[in-house]
């Protein structure tokens, strides 16, 4: 079937090539012939994926290295704001407890989410946008079109992949890219998989204290970007099992016919390339985050500062999960993390220092050497960070993709499975991982 489609689609576009030639007058030359000639490069079969993740992997780089200076400053002027804040409120004779809850929990949640996501987010989509404008994205659609195809997928996925790797949510909005409805829903619930803006910081912090450590100095920073670099291909295998899986169990179908036209190459429109990345995606995204972090900074502020004994409720429910956090090669306190971090994957690693620290508030240290010492003393080693890694990879959507699922959806069903596919993924690979090298 595949097969006789492509042949047709060939056929019909010889033949339109051979009429347009017939009624064509004046021309000389072939006006896309350097279109093609480029083309016959980034699309080719040795060179076009090569080409592909060179560019994506100098898209990621930029993102990663640029934000760092704007996070930093960013983060300085926030939680300065933050100690501002608590001052008033205790010159105005507020209570400590309502100074906790508004200024250490519910502010900064969403100071620490928009610290971390904002920066890389104004970086990310510009970039990505850019490349949708010159023309280029449509031949990453070309390149990954008979891989996805194999796994059941639409060929347009791809692009959509590529959008979570800034935000999952943008991701999930972008599949309406995707004209069938069976193959747009296959890449909403997979979109996961692909390790957002969120989740990097984590991989890249992990990496660098445990996986680089274990290794000769010289050679320390490439094994660190090779374990992230590994665990984002990770979740780019389990995207084409999952795929796989559901286009031929609760997604059964014909798959659709998929023309893919290659636009000419073009220059970039810089004001519309701006207005698309800022305003329809940084603003709209980060917008969605900030309305489930704030919520989010209150319950875990008072998560750990609430008793229950002689204990917080973030010790008590960490003791809790203690045993299962132990069998996925975790803890309790980084699988409570990841829980009730759900909200923002920024806040995973505060919220872990939190918990360890046994402090009222999430928090953070600046110093690597003190962190690795801290994570040392909680029994930490390669094996947990590389769970943690392949957890945070491929464990259940934040709350913000969450919402988008459901808003694009309009199913319970659909939005369940979302985030119980995931799941189920990252407690079997973690557990699998641990039991056989733990």
């Amino acid at each position: 079937m595949s097969e006789t489609r492509d042949q047709a689609i060939q056929d019909l576009h010889q033949r339109a090539s051979a009429i347009a030639g017939k009624v064509m007058t004046g021309a000389t030359a072939d006006p896309r012939a350097r279109d093609r000639a480029v083309d016959r490069i980034l699309t080719s079969r040795i060179w076009g994926i090569p080409i592909m993740v060179l560019l994506l992997a100098g898209v990621f780089y930029l993102t990663i290295a640029g934000a760092n200076v704007p996070s930093a400053l960013l983060a300085e002027l926030l939680f300065w704001v933050e100690a501002q804040l608590a001052l008033l409120l205790t010159a105005a004779g507020a209570p400590a407890w309502l100074t906790g809850l508004l200024v250490h929990g519910v502010y900064k949640g969403l100071a620490w989410v928009v610290s971390v996501m904002l920066p890389p987010m104004a970086i990310f989509f510009p970039l990505f946008t850019l490349l949708e404008d010159l023309g280029y994205l449509p031949r990453v659609a070309f390149n990954l079109d008979g891989l996805l195809r194999r796994a059941g997928a639409h060929g347009k996925q791809a692009l959509t992949m590529a959008m979570g790797f800034g935000c999952n949510a943008a991701g999930v909005v972008a599949t309406r890219i995707i004209e069938s409805p069976r193959e747009r829903l296959i890449a909403i619930l997979t979109n996961n998989f692909v390790p957002c803006n969120g989740r990097w910081p984590t991989l890249i912090l992990v990496s660098a204290l445990f996986v680089a450590a274990a290794v000769p100095p010289m050679w320390g920073s490439l094994a660190a970007m090779g374990a992230v670099m590994g665990a984002t291909l990770v979740g780019l295998v389990a995207t084409l099992i999952a795929s796989r899986l559901l286009s031929g169990t609760v997604l059964r179908g014909e798959p659709s016919a998929f023309v893919l036209e290659l636009p000419p190459y073009r220059r970039p429109q810089v004001l519309r390339v701006l207005y698309t990345s800022l305003i329809d995606r940084t603003i709209f995204v980060l917008g969605r985050a900030m309305a489930v972090a704030a919520p989010a900074g209150g319950l875990i502020w008072v998560l750990a500062n609430v008793k229950l004994g002689e204990a917080s409720l973030f010790a008590s429910m960490a003791a809790a999960v203690e045993p299962a956090g132990r069998a996925l090669g975790l803890d309790g306190v980084i699988l409570l993390a990841m829980i009730v971090a759900v909200p923002a994957n920024e806040i995973v690693v505060p919220t872990i220092l939190m918990g360890y620290l046994a402090v009222g508030q999430m928090t953070e240290l600046t110093d690597m050497a003190q962190l690795r010492t801290l994570l040392d003393a909680q029994g930490w080693t390669v094996m947990t960070a590389v769970s943690l890694m392949l957890f945070s990879v491929l464990h259940f959507p934040c709350s913000t993709t969450t919402w988008t699922i459901w808003k694009e959806t309009r199913s319970v069903r659909w939005t369940v499975l979302s985030n119980l596919m995931p799941t189920a993924v990252a407690v079997v690979v973690c557990a699998a991982v641990n039991l056989i090298f733990g």
